[in-house]
């Protein structure tokens, strides 16, 4: 595509003051690529773009401030022990790709591979588990079952008494899963593509897209027209909305997904607990706080906030498996906007105009695909066709009936 503007070289005009990490450019009226959305997602794809396919000419857009949607509302979890062969290919590249992303992108994420547990509470809890554990394993990815007396083992504070309403009878273990620091991973991918002439324009909303004979030509925003050679959506929630702006209908429900932290309390929970039976999944963040959530609230909205009931059941949930955390106190409460599909899985790749691309759908397994669908998406492109990771989840799959249902191990094990 030419432009009426030059791209700016690699790291030009970044600030010099230590205290910022990206420019703050006015938007310019053309680019070779238009990535709407300020998340993770967005930013890794524009940071992809750049440094594998050497696209710079590239602008972020995001209606309120960079990470203020999902990507700072999450509870931080990655893992890659998904049920089918397509699922565990993408989370396992991502993973791979934690493993290296703090030296990649120069800046600190604080990513600890304490493993998870997705603990087991029935005998049919018990078959499922083994059954994904034995999938794991055909495809290289780490995992284990590990009885009561295990899961007693790697964490000594879950209560695995026999007399509870929901007993531990066992759990899944992948050693590698673990968490990160969500809003540093969202400055590292932002500043690096910062670095690399990308331009990150905050408070943009996108109110327009459009299209003529069946192309994506330009999007209408909140500061003003921009022509884009290319569009890709990474906005989550509202995916659907933004899709119907071209003409399209997705198949997304967008639900309120909460999550709390505790007050700041000594390391004393090592690994990640998931339980889908009791419907809650706990951590400890590097600070000290307790970080918990649940399912989607059962609604339908766009709000960043929930219901107060869904609350209640996170704690007598955390209260049967932690009996320990009875007298702490919870410090704040958020809730980000999730995206659901029919099948739990996402949709990467192509949409019936021209040049308009798709990521979205991921509803609550978003965070932990950063890198690796922010490195197939920016693939996906640059190339004009799906990256082999991306390939099954195009949005085709939903006329041919090739779905990849992954309730089972998506739902609450965030």
């Amino acid at each position: 595509m030419t432009t009426t503007d030059q791209p700016r070289p690699p790291g030009a005009d970044l600030p010099d003051h230590p205290d910022f990490l990206w420019r703050d450019p006015e938007p310019r009226r053309a680019y070779d690529v238009v990535v709407v959305g300020g998340g993770g997602h967005g930013l890794a794809t524009a940071y992809y773009l750049a440094k594998v396919h050497g696209i710079t000419n590239v602008a972020v857009l995001e209606k309120g401030w960079l990470a203020g949607g999902n990507m700072a509302r999450n509870t931080t979890i990655i893992r890659s022990n998904y049920l089918w062969d397509e699922s565990s290919g993408i989370y396992e590249h991502s993973l791979k790709l934690w493993e290296g992303l703090e030296e990649d992108l120069g800046y600190p994420i604080l990513f600890s591979q304490r493993g998870v547990l997705n603990l087991a509470h029935s005998l049919q809890d018990v078959r499922d588990s083994v059954r994904r554990v034995n999938a794991n394993r055909l495809n290289g990815i780490d995992a284990e079952w590990v009885g009561a007396d295990g899961v007693k083992e790697l964490c000594p504070i879950v209560n695995t008494s026999p007399d509870v309403r929901y007993p531990v009878l066992g759990a899944t273990y992948q050693p590698r899963a673990g968490i990160a620091k969500h809003d540093y991973v969202a400055w590292g991918f932002a500043r690096a593509a910062a670095g690399m002439g990308v331009d990150l324009i905050q408070n943009c909303a996108v109110t327009g897209i459009d299209t003529r004979d069946g192309k994506v030509v330009a999007v209408e925003t909140s500061r003003g027209r921009i022509a884009a050679g290319k569009v890709a959506l990474c906005a989550a929630g509202h995916s659907s909305v933004l899709a119907k702006m071209a003409g399209i209908d997705l198949p997304l429900v967008s639900h309120p997904l909460q999550a709390l932290v505790s007050e700041l309390l000594e390391p004393v929970h090592p690994t990640v607990v998931m339980s889908n039976a009791v419907h809650v999944y706990v951590s400890q963040a590097h600070k000290g706080e307790l970080v918990m959530g649940a399912g989607i609230d059962s609604y339908a909205g766009y709000g960043q906030r929930g219901a107060f009931h869904i609350i209640e059941d996170q704690m007598a949930a955390a209260l049967e498996l932690f009996p320990v955390f009875a007298r702490a106190h919870l410090l704040r409460t958020w809730a980000g906007i999730v995206d659901v599909t029919p099948d739990a899985s996402p949709i990467v790749g192509l949409t019936p105009v021209e040049n308009l691309y798709l990521n979205c759908g991921w509803g609550t397994g978003g965070f932990k695909a950063t890198p690796g669908v922010g490195d197939c998406f920016a693939h996906t492109v640059a190339k004009g066709k799906p990256h082999p990771y991306a390939e099954p989840f195009t949005l085709d799959r939903f006329t041919t009936g090739a779905l990849v249902d992954e309730h089972g191990a998506a739902a609450v094990a965030h």
